[in-house]
C-alpha cells in the first residue's frame, strides 16, 4: 500500500495509526471491565434551528410543486435588505434569539423587530401573483414568525407582540403585509406544541444514535478475513477520515471495494463524529452492489438505517401528472399523512426503492418525496453522483443546512469527471428555440425573437464547423436574461401554462444564463456552425469541473474517490479539484502476470486512415484465436462505424463463428440479452464499443469470458472542441499536460476498464490482444497495470504455450 499526501506534514505511518485505527483487528470495544468511570454530567441540549423545528412540525396539507418562479438566493438577500432599509432608525435587523425548552435549544435569527410599534417581522420574497403562494407555505411562514415571537417575548419580557409576515414582490418592490397581534401566552402554547412534537421524535432519534454507536463500536469485519488488498484499502479510508482528509484510492476489481470502504467508516463512526455516510454511484447497478455490501454490516449492526435515493421519473406512481394535490392523489394531504409514513419507515433497516414504495403506498404518500424526507433520518444514503455534486444537489444542500459531519464515498470515481462536466454544461438547441417560439404568446415572442437574432448574429459567417468563445457576447447575454425575465413573469402570472416546450426552454435558458455568468478558463461558449435554417447549437461547455466541485470536497469531513482505474492520480486531482493534501492509496493487484496473456500486435494500425488495410488481418487474428481456443470473447472498437466494418467482414469470412453486436441506443432488455450470450461452455465473439455499456461494470467470471481484443487506444477524436480543451489544459496545468489530460489518460482508462472484464477472480485465466503499435510506446506502457506482462507480437502469433497456456491447461484439467 502507498499512502502519500501533497502536504508539508509527513504521512502517518501504519504503526503510528494503529492505536486509533477503528478496525476490529486493532481495537476492542469498551466493556464494563475495562471502562474508566467518568463523573455524571447533564445530558447535552439538542440544538435545532427555528427553520428545522417548523419544517418538522408545522407543515400540513398537500405537496405542491406547481411552478412558481422563485427569487434567487441573491435576490432574496437583496429583498430582505430592501425591506429592512425602509424601516426606521430604531428598527432591529437580524435579531439573534435562542431559547431552551426541556432539553431542546431552539435558535435562529428573526428578520426584524420594530420596537416602537411592537412588531416582529418575518420577510419573504416572491415573484408574480401573491395569491399563488401556496397555503402550506403560508402555514410554515406563520409557524416561523410565531416561534420567533415567543422567543422574543421571553428574551425581553414582553406581554405580547404583533407578528407580521412581510411578502416582498421582487419585480415591483411592493410589500404585502399580513399581521396578527398575539399574546405571549398564545405564542408560548404554539411554541411548546411544536417543541413537544419535535422532542418526541428527537428522543426517539437520540435512542437510535446511542444504539447505533454501540452497534458500530462493536462492529466486526463482515467476512471471515480480508481479501488480498482489502485491508490496505480499509486502513487508508480509516486514516483519511480520522485526519479529515480526502483520499484517492485505486484498487483492482474483485477485492470487495464496497465493504473495504464502508466498513472503516462505520467502525469509526463515533470516533470520527460522523453524522451521515453518503455512498455515491454513477449507475443504478452500482447502487444495488452498494446496498448488498452495506447490508452485510446491517446484519451486524441492526440499528443502522440505510436509504436508497432513486430518480423521480423511476419511482413516480402517476407519470405525466403534476406534483400537486389537484393532480396526484399521493400529493393530496401528503403532509397530513407524512408522520405515520415516517414512523413506519424508520422501523425498516434498509429503505431500498421497493421498501420505500411499499411503505409510501400503505400511507398513500408519494414514494419519491418520502425518500427525500427520510434522508434526514437515515445514517447511510446510497444515491447517484448528482445528489451531491450537481449545482442543485439535494444532499449537499441538506448537509449544509443541517451542518452535518458527512463522509462521502464516490464509487467508480473515474466516471465523475465526465458526469461533472455534464452537470456544469448547458446546451441550447435550435429546435427547442423554434418550438418555444411557436408556443410563445404575443407578450413573450418579442423576447424570444430578440434572442434568435443575437444567436444568428453570433454564428453569422462562422468560418469553422465548431468555434469556442471565451465569453458570451454582451448583446446575446442581455437577450438571454430578457427571455429568462419575461418567461419568469409569464409563468408567475399564468402558472397553469408551466408545461410543454416553452416551459422546457425557460429552464434551458435559465441554466445557460447562470453558467454564462461564471464563465472562466474552466468552460467555453461552444458554437456549432449553422445549418440551412440559419442556426446551429450553442452550449456553455465545461472542460474542467474543478472550480465547481472544490466546495463539495470542502463540505465533507472526508471524500474517498475509489476505482479500479484512477491513475494517474494527479490527473483526477487536478480535473476534479480535490484538495492538495488529498492522500493516495494504490492497492496492489491480487492477480498474477501468468493469468493473462497480454499481446501487443504491433503491425496492425487502428488509425482511421489505416483501417481498410488493417481490417483483414485484424479479423483473421480474432478468428484464428477463437479456432485455437474456442470460448467467449469480447472485441472492442473505437466507434460504431469501426465496429460495423469489422463485424461485417468477420461475419462474411467466418460464418461459422457465432457473433452478437452492440447497437447504438440499446434498451436495458437488449443489453441484458447481449450479456446473457456469454454462457458457461459457450463460444463466440461479442462486438462492442470501447467505453460503452460493456466496457465496464459487467461481471463475466470464469469461462463466461476468456479473452478480449481491443482495436483502439480509446483516444478521443481530434476535433475542434478537444483541441480547445488540450490548449486550455496546457495553459491551466502546464505545457505538455494538455495532450495527456485530453487524449491519452481518458483513452487508456477505457482500455484498462475493458481489459478488466477478462480477469475477475484469482482463479481466472485469459487472453488480451491490443491492436496498435502505439501500445508498445513507453508513455503508453507505463499507464497499463503493473501486473500485466506485455509481450510485443506480430499478427498470427497466437501463443501455444507460456504462463497463460499453463494456467488454461490447469483450469481445463
Amino acid at each position: 500500500m502507498r499512502w502519500s499526501a501533497r502536504s508539508a506534514r509527513p504521512p502517518d505511518t501504519l504503526a503510528a495509526a494503529r492505536p486509533a485505527v477503528g478496525l476490529s483487528l486493532y481495537i476492542h470495544p469498551v466493556t464494563p471491565q475495562n471502562a474508566t468511570a467518568d463523573p455524571p454530567c447533564p445530558a447535552p441540549l439538542r440544538a435545532v434551528s427555528v427553520r428545522a423545528l417548523c419544517a418538522f412540525g408545522a407543515k400540513a396539507g398537500d405537496l405542491d410543486f406547481r411552478f412558481v418562479p422563485a427569487p434567487s438566493a441573491q435576490e432574496g438577500m437583496a429583498g430582505h435588505l430592501l425591506v429592512q432599509g425602509r424601516r426606521g432608525a430604531d428598527y432591529e435587523s437580524e435579531v439573534s434569539l435562542s431559547l431552551d425548552f426541556e432539553g431542546l435549544r431552539v435558535r435562529g435569527r428573526a428578520d426584524g423587530f420594530d420596537a416602537e410599534h411592537g412588531r416582529l417581522e418575518e420577510i419573504k420574497t416572491f415573484r408574480g401573483d401573491f395569491a399563488a403562494i401556496r397555503a402550506n407555505h403560508r402555514a410554515l411562514h406563520w409557524a416561523q414568525a410565531k416561534t420567533y415571537g415567543w422567543m422574543l417575548c421571553q428574551a425581553r419580557a414582553l406581554p405580547g407582540v404583533a407578528v407580521a409576515l412581510v411578502y416582498l414582490d421582487i419585480a415591483s418592490g411592493d410589500e404585502t403585509v399580513l399581521e396578527e397581534h398575539c399574546s405571549a401566552d398564545a405564542l408560548r402554547v404554539h411554541f411548546e406544541a411544536l417543541c413537544h412534537r419535535y422532542m418526541a421524535w428527537a428522543r426517539q432519534e437520540a435512542r437510535h444514535r446511542v444504539a447505533l454507536a454501540q452497534g458500530l463500536d462493536r462492529l466486526d469485519f463482515p467476512h471471515a478475513g480480508f481479501r488480498a488488498g482489502q485491508r490496505e484499502l480499509a486502513e487508508g479510508v480509516y486514516r483519511a477520515a480520522s485526519t479529515r482528509r480526502c483520499l484517492m484510492a485505486q484498487a483492482p476489481t474483485g477485492i470487495g471495494k464496497t465493504v473495504a470502504t464502508t466498513f472503516p467508516l462505520l467502525r469509526g463512526w463515533t470516533r470520527q463524529r460522523t453524522d451521515k455516510l453518503f455512498f455515491l454511484t454513477a449507475k443504478t447497478s452500482g447502487r444495488a452492489i452498494a446496498l448488498e455490501g452495506i447490508g452485510l454490516s446491517v446484519e451486524k449492526a441492526p440499528s443502522l438505517r440505510v436509504l436508497e435515493l432513486t430518480a423521480r421519473e423511476k419511482v413516480c406512481e402517476y407519470p405525466g401528472r403534476a406534483c400537486h394535490g389537484d393532480a396526484c392523489p399521493l400529493a393530496r394531504g401528503f403532509y397530513d399523512r407524512l408522520s405515520a409514513a415516517r414512523a413506519e419507515a424508520i422501523e425498516q433497516a434498509r429503505l431500498d426503492t421497493a421498501t420505500l414504495r411499499r411503505v409510501a403506498l400503505t400511507h398513500a404518500v408519494c414514494p419519491y418525496f418520502l425518500s427525500q424526507e427520510m434522508a434526514r433520518w437515515s445514517d447511510v444514503v446510497v444515491a447517484d453522483y448528482n445528489y451531491w455534486f450537481d449545482s442543485s444537489a439535494f444532499l449537499y444542500a441538506l448537509a449544509k443546512q443541517e451542518e452535518w459531519q458527512v463522509a462521502v464515498l464516490v464509487d467508480e470515481a473515474h466516471n465523475l469527471l465526465e458526469r461533472a462536466r455534464g452537470m456544469y454544461s448547458a446546451p441550447l438547441d435550435p429546435a427547442a428555440l423554434a418550438q418555444a417560439r411557436a408556443a410563445a404568446p404575443a407578450g413573450v415572442r418579442p423576447a424570444v425573437d430578440r434572442l434568435r437574432r443575437e444567436w444568428i448574429a453570433l454564428q453569422r459567417d462562422q468560418p469553422e464547423p465548431c468555434i469556442a468563445h471565451d465569453k458570451v457576447p454582451e448583446r446575446l447575454n442581455a437577450a438571454l436574461q430578457d427571455v429568462v425575465g419575461v418567461l419568469s413573469e409569464h409563468f408567475a402570472q399564468s402558472p397553469e401554462t408551466a408545461q410543454g416546450p416553452l416551459h422546457r426552454f425557460f429552464f434551458d435558458t435559465l441554466q445557460f444564463s447562470r453558467l454564462s455568468d461564471t464563465l472562466g478558463d474552466h468552460s467555453v461558449l461552444e458554437s456549432v456552425a449553422p445549418t440551412a435554417d440559419g442556426l446551429g447549437s450553442l452550449a456553455i461547455r465545461n472542460l474542467v469541473p474543478a472550480p465547481f466541485l472544490r466546495g463539495r470536497f470542502a463540505a465533507s469531513m472526508t471524500t474517498v474517490c475509489f476505482s479500479g482505474t484512477l491513475a494517474p492520480f494527479a490527473f483526477y486531482r487536478d480535473m476534479l479539484g480535490m484538495p492538495k493534501d488529498t492522500a493516495e492509496v494504490d492497492v496492489a493487484s491480487p492477480f498474477q502476470a501468468g493469468q493473462l496473456d497480454v499481446r501487443v500486435i504491433t503491425d496492425v494500425s487502428t488509425r482511421y486512415r489505416d483501417r481498410p488495410r488493417s481490417l483483414p488481418r485484424l479479423t483473421a487474428l480474432i478468428a484464428q484465436t477463437h479456432a485455437r481456443r474456442p470460448g467467449n470473447y469480447l472485441a472492442f472498437f473505437s466507434s460504431f462505424e469501426f465496429l460495423a466494418q469489422a463485424h461485417e467482414r468477420f461475419a462474411r469470412e467466418h460464418p461459422g463463428v457465432p457473433t452478437w453486436v452492440q447497437s447504438s441506443g440499446m434498451r436495458e432488455a437488449e443489453r441484458e440479452a447481449f450479456i446473457a450470450r456469454f454462457r458457461i461452455g459457450g463460444h463466440g465473439v461479442g462486438f462492442a464499443v470501447l467505453g460503452g455499456a460493456f466496457g465496464e461494470g459487467i461481471d463475466l467470471p470464469g469461462d463466461r469470458l476468456i479473452g478480449a481484443f481491443i482495436a483502439s487506444l480509446g483516444l478521443p477524436q481530434h476535433d475542434a472542441m478537444n483541441e480547445v480543451m488540450r490548449k486550455r489544459l496546457d495553459e491551466r496545468f502546464g505545457d505538455g499536460r494538455g495532450y495527456d489530460y485530453t487524449y491519452l489518460y481518458p483513452g487508456l482508462r477505457k482500455v484498462v476498464q475493458a481489459a478488466g472484464r477478462v480477469i475477475r477472480t484469482e482463479q481466472d485465466a485469459g487472453l488480451l490482444y491490443l491492436f496498435d503499435e502505439r501500445f508498445a510506446q513507453p508513455a503508453v506502457r507505463k499507464l497499463l497495470p503493473a501486473w500485466w506482462h506485455v509481450m510485443p507480437s506480430r499478427v498470427g502469433a497466437v501463443p501455444a504455450q507460456g504462463p497463460a497456456a499453463n494456467l488454461r491447461a490447469r483450469k481445463e484439467a
